[in-house]
C-alpha cells in the first residue's frame, strides 16, 4: 500500500517565506558537469521520536549529485524517500552528517531548490495564472508587471496549459493540476528541482505524458534534478543515474546504476532493449535482495520479502511501470 504524504500549511509557509533570488540565465556549457559535486550528503542519518519510540528512518547516507545531472532515488513506500527529500529541501535537519549545496550547508528552505509536491498544493480560489503569479510576484518583485506576465505565460505554455490559464484547480484534471505545480516551481527559476513522487497519483496514460514533458524540460534547461519514485521504469526512463533506497527502518542507499541509454528515450523502444532490461534487473536485484533485508515494523506500508525468497513476478511488477 503506497503512502500519500500531505504537506502541512507550515511546510508551505516555510517555502514561501524563503529568501528571494533574482533570475539567472542558463550558461551555454551548463550541460557539462563539474568535477566537484553540486549537492552532497555525507554520513547523513535521521530519526524520529525519542526513547523507546525512537525510529531510525535513514542511516549513514552518502550521495553526490553533479550540476546538471538527473538522479532518481527508487525505493519502497514508507522507506524514507520523503524524509530524504525534506532534508534536501531544508525542511528538516539531519541528526548526524551534513547536507550541502554548492559547498554551502543547507540549513533551511531556499528558492534555489524548487520542490514539487505529491499533492499539487494549489490555492483553490486562484486560477492557473494566479497560482503561478503568486510565486513569481514573491520572488521577482523588481520586475515590471509586463515582465512578470510574460514570464508566467511562458511557463504556462511550457506545460501546455495556455487554454486553461483562467481555470481554477477544481476545474482541472489531476494531471493538469500537477502541470500547474510544476510550472509554478519552474517559474521560480531554481537551480535544482526536487520532485517528490509528483506523478504517483496519476493514471498510467497521464503519468506517461508528464514523464515526457519532464524529460523535455530537463533537456532544454539542464537543471539539476532529483526525482523520488517507487517506479523503477520511471527512474530508468528519465534519469542519468538510478539509486535504490533499501527498506527501513534505517534505510540506506544501494549501489548507483548509470543509465547509459541514448536520449531522447522512447518507452516503447527501451522496453525491448536488452540493455534496459539488464539495468532494470540491477536495480530490482538490490531492492528485492540486499535492500529488502531490513524489514520495517509497519509491514502494511512496504512489500516485505525475505532474503531466501525467489522474487515472484508480482513482487517485481510492484516496483516497475505498468
Amino acid at each position: 500500500m503506497a503512502i500519500t504524504i500531505t504537506e502541512s500549511e507550515s511546510t508551505m509557509s516555510a517555502l514561501w517565506e524563503a529568501p528571494r533570488i533574482t533570475a539567472r540565465s542558463i550558461e551555454p556549457d551548463y550541460v557539462r558537469m563539474s568535477s566537484l559535486p553540486f549537492v552532497k550528503l555525507k554520513h547523513v542519518s535521521k530519526s524520529y521520536g525519542s526513547g523507546k519510540q525512537r525510529r531510525e528512518v535513514l542511516k549513514d547516507l552518502d550521495l553526490e549529485i553533479h550540476r546538471g545531472e538527473f538522479v532518481a532515488i527508487v525505493g519502497y513506500s514508507g522507506s524514507g524517500k520523503t524524509t530524504l527529500m525534506s532534508l534536501l529541501a531544508g525542511l528538516i535537519r539531519p541528526d548526524t552528517g551534513s547536507v550541502t549545496m554548492d559547498g554551502r550547508e543547507i540549513t533551511g528552505p531556499s528558492p534555489e531548490r524548487g520542490l514539487v509536491f505529491q499533492n499539487y498544493s494549489l490555492l483553490p480560489w486562484l486560477s492557473v495564472f494566479d497560482n503561478i503569479a503568486l510565486a513569481v510576484n514573491q520572488f521577482f518583485p523588481d520586475w515590471s508587471k509586463e515582465q512578470r506576465r510574460e514570464h508566467i505565460e511562458k511557463y504556462i505554455a511550457m506545460v501546455s496549459l495556455t487554454p486553461a490559464r483562467h481555470k481554477r484547480p477544481h476545474e482541472l484534471s489531476g494531471g493538469m493540476r500537477q502541470r500547474v505545480s510544476l510550472a509554478r516551481t519552474l517559474a521560480m527559476n531554481p537551480e535544482m528541482l526536487l520532485l517528490d513522487e509528483p506523478l504517483s497519483a496519476l493514471d498510467a496514460l497521464t503519468r506517461a505524458t508528464l514523464q515526457d514533458e519532464i524529460e523535455q524540460i530537463w533537456e532544454r534547461d539542464r537543471k539539476t534534478v532529483l526525482l523520488i519514485t517507487n517506479d523503477v521504469d520511471e527512474g530508468l526512463l528519465l534519469a542519468d543515474r538510478v539509486i535504490p533506497l533499501s527498506a527501513g527502518p534505517g534505510a540506506t542507499l544501494g549501489p548507483a546504476v548509470t543509465v547509459d541509454l541514448d536520449r531522447p528515450r522512447d518507452r516503447k523502444s527501451i522496453q525491448r532493449d536488452p540493455h534496459f532490461k539488464r539495468l532494470r534487473n540491477q536495480v530490482l536485484d538490490y531492492l528485492l535482495g540486499a535492500g529488502a533485508r531490513q524489514k520495517p515494523k509497519r509491514r502494511e506500508n512496504v512489500a516485505v520479502i525475505t532474503p531466501r525468497d525467489e522474487p515472484s513476478v508480482s513482487r517485481r511488477q510492484s516496483l516497475v511501470g505498468n
